[in-house]
């Protein structure tokens, strides 16, 4: 309690800088949180890097190295130190690459969906009436699907593909931002400054979007961090069944399902994708306690 007051005075005036400091301040006392952005920092320089880290081609077949065990195996090569899969491709560089998938699809989802989401939650919160009661019923309906369900009936229409796939997560994440930011508004629109904004001759968009919106966005950042790690889970299990990114793509869900058939005989070609997407959705689902911790107010140890 102490350090807390110790710090608190000296941020007083700061400004931003005392916000950020503030933040950090509280974020750095999550342990796990620290953890998992260490993880994610990591994945982040690995999958920007690939080219240079990966030691093969992700997608090159090297025929007389089908199903190589890891190097501290039995039969084991230096060469292909994670081992091959079926058809002989290096499974590090598979992954290397496949965290570049996986970013990607966390990054367009999470745009998508937060965009998406936070135009429909103003609308819905700001004007109220029968345009919230008829937003907020869509997407109740939305909600009541479980998600990857609805995922995956949405990419059996609009048909197999990385694209439609994320397209199709956006869809289904949408609603969590939407009712997010419509609370976030209707507890923020008859407050005092904005009130002052409306008398200064502010108009509706200035009021939804420059007015109120910043004051909105802690929890939206919160949500939008464990979105990240439910777009990266989804589309690995759309990837699974055939529904997401479709082969010799290197993406985490799709070497499993090329890897279902030797689960037995050759362990590694499904421990180790199985690995990468249990360490990737902890360590962004660590960050967004985190977070959570650090803008949640009320959260706050004073």
């Amino acid at each position: 309690m102490s350090e807390v007051t110790e710090i608190e005075p000296q941020n007083a005036g700061g400004g931003r800088g005392a916000a950020l400091a503030e933040f950090w301040f509280y974020f750095r006392e999550n342990r796990g949180a620290l953890i998992g952005l260490v993880v994610f920092a990591v994945l982040v320089i690995v999958a920007l890097a690939a080219p240079l880290v990966a030691p093969h081609d992700p997608t090159q077949q090297y025929r007389d190295a089908l199903l190589t065990p890891p190097v501290w195996d039995e039969g084991g090569s230096a060469s292909f130190l994670l081992g091959t899969d079926a058809v002989g491709r290096d499974i590090l560089s598979r992954l290397i690459y496949g965290a570049q998938q996986s970013l990607f699809i966390g990054v367009v989802v999470v745009t998508i969906a937060l965009v998406g989401g936070i135009v429909i939650g103003l609308v819905a919160g700001f004007f109220g009436g029968w345009v919230d009661t008829v937003i907020m019923r869509v997407m109740d309906v939305i909600l009541a699907f479980p998600s990857l369900l609805l995922a995956l009936v949405l990419v059996a229409i609009l048909g197999p593909g990385l694209t439609n796939a994320m397209i199709a997560i956006a869809l289904v994440l949408q609603p969590h931002f939407a009712r997010l930011t419509r609370a976030a508004v209707m507890s923020e629109r008859n407050r005092e400054y904005v009130m002052a904004a409306r008398v200064a001759g502010a108009g509706k968009l200035r009021l939804m979007f420059r007015t109120i919106l910043p004051n909105c966005l802690a929890p939206l950042i919160v949500q939008g961090t464990l979105s990240f790690s439910n777009a990266v889970l989804d589309a690995a299990a759309l990837g699974f069944l055939g529904m997401g990114a479709q082969p010799p793509t290197p993406e985490w869900g799709t070497m499993l399902a090329e890897a279902r058939e030797f689960i037995l005989r050759a362990w590694w070609v499904v421990t180790f994708p199985g690995l990468a997407i249990l360490i990737t959705v902890l360590a962004i689902n660590l960050v967004g306690d985190g977070l959570r911790d650090a803008l949640d107010p009320r959260l706050k140890r004073s």
